[in-house]
């Protein structure tokens, strides 16, 4: 008599580890194929830019009551710094530091935002009357300051000497 049977028999060559490391290897590759894909969105993410300019983003941020800022001459004219101190002060700005600038090349007057909040940046430069495209970001966290003002070469055209 003939046994019939109704499961059928694999292969000899078939390993069943080969296929459990082949499973194994092709979930690593999904993985590492996610991982690829999360890796060019986010490089396009940060190399496309995600509007027409950086100042826009602060239609939700507001300027501090209180801005702390540092004023540093960058032309090389003596008391330059002092004279836009005194305005500021004047105007309600808390200058904690004053100095001079690493070089007297500046040829425009900086204004950079040193929290991340350009509210405040554009405060201080809408007080001394510095067109916006002159304010840069540059966050440090070691700096307690909100704002440094880098008065250049163009000092002679800001409010406080008009």
């Amino acid at each position: 008599m003939k046994e019939i049977s109704g499961s059928k028999k694999l292969p000899e060559d078939v390993n069943i580890k080969t296929s459990a490391s082949n499973l194994f290897l092709n979930i690593i590759i999904f993985v590492l194929g996610l991982l690829v894909i999360f890796l060019i969105y986010s490089l396009i993410d940060e190399i496309i830019p995600a509007g027409e300019d950086d100042l826009s983003d602060n239609k939700n941020q507001t300027a501090s009551a209180i801005i702390q800022m540092e004023v540093l001459n960058g032309c090389g004219a003596p008391g330059a710094a002092e004279k836009f101190t005194d305005f500021l002060r004047s105007s309600n700005f808390d200058v904690v530091q004053m100095g001079n600038y690493r070089s007297f090349d500046i040829d425009q007057t900086l204004v950079i935002d040193r929290t991340g909040n350009k509210a405040n940046a554009i405060k201080v430069a809408e007080a001394l009357g510095i067109d916006k495209s002159n304010i840069i970001q540059q966050i440090n966290d070691e700096y307690f300051l909100d704002v440094s003002l880098v008065i250049g070469k163009d000092y002679y055209q800001l409010k406080p000497l008009k």
